[in-house]
């Protein structure tokens, strides 16, 4: 019988460890797939729950709109200060309110609005659900003849997808309206025209792409939130990290669609 050497015995160890990663992520692609098919079936067959999928709209959206605006009014006052630091140096000072506008539309403005929801929501429903899972809570609503995704899943997907873009669209109004802000009162701009070179360069297409990436992330934030909260397990130790997952999770993938759908609508 061949004895394997020390070092060929590293090597299986490593290859196995990066077999079992891989397989392991293979499984959890798999079981997120299921999970979103089954959940986007609820939400498009009844019955339907108008009053749980409205209270969860008024969590997402009437709820978040404070931090959301405080992010974005302070992001808008900062990029007007940063860009007229940066473009006084080329005596281009005027391009100051159309890179305000477009950076706040197509990015910011549906990032950071998606990044705060995703730390105050997804991690909220994910330890809500993780909870009743834990408590066997989801249990007894499938003895009462209760679909868990169609009860607990389903309103929250469908508040997400529907209020994220109107957030994002509030968050783009307060986001210009600071940098307005501090270009008329600290940096000396003529109001009318900061408002007409606002409006000079804004085309549909870059609204209409913050309030797409808006549509998704609110979709990703509410899945992963479901998604942990419903595979949670042992106990509170188990809520916690389901809790973390959701979070983190929702934060790398709002990254990751950020670049696809900004590829989709803007490559050359």
């Amino acid at each position: 019988m061949t004895i394997a050497a020390p070092e060929d015995k590293v090597i299986i160890r490593v290859l196995s460890g990066v077999g079992r990663i891989f397989l392991n992520f293979l499984a959890t692609v798999g079981r997120l797939s299921v999970f979103t098919g089954r959940a986007l079936r609820h939400c498009v067959t009844p019955p339907f729950y108008f009053r749980l999928t409205i209270r969860q709209m008024i969590d997402i959206g009437y709820y978040s709109l404070p931090v959301v605006g405080l992010t974005a009014i302070f992001t808008g006052m900062v990029l007007a200060l940063q860009s007229y630091s940066g473009f006084s140096r080329f005596s281009a000072e005027g391009a100051v309110a159309t890179v305000v506008v477009l950076s706040i539309t197509r990015e910011l403005g549906p990032v950071l609005a998606g990044l705060m929801v995703a730390g105050r929501i997804g991690g909220s429903m994910a330890a809500e659900i993780g909870t009743m899972k834990v408590t066997e809570q989801i249990d007894a609503l499938t003895t009462l003849s209760i679909n868990p995704y169609k009860y607990l899943v389903a309103p929250r997907l469908i508040a997400g997808l529907a209020m994220m873009p109107i957030l994002v669209l509030v968050a783009d109004i307060i986001g210009v309206f600071g940098g307005f802000l501090i270009a008329v009162n600290k940096l000396d701009f003529n109001p009318a025209n900061y408002l007409s070179r606002t409006f000079e360069f804004l085309e549909v297409k870059d609204v209409v792409s913050g309030l797409v990436k808006a549509a998704v992330f609110g979709f990703v934030i509410t899945l992963m939130g479901c998604y942990h909260g419903y595979n949670s397990r042992g106990g509170a130790q188990g809520v916690g990290t389901a809790t973390i997952n959701a979070v983190v999770s929702s934060l790398i993938l709002i990254l990751i669609f950020n670049y696809i759908i900004t590829e989709l609508f803007f490559a050359i």
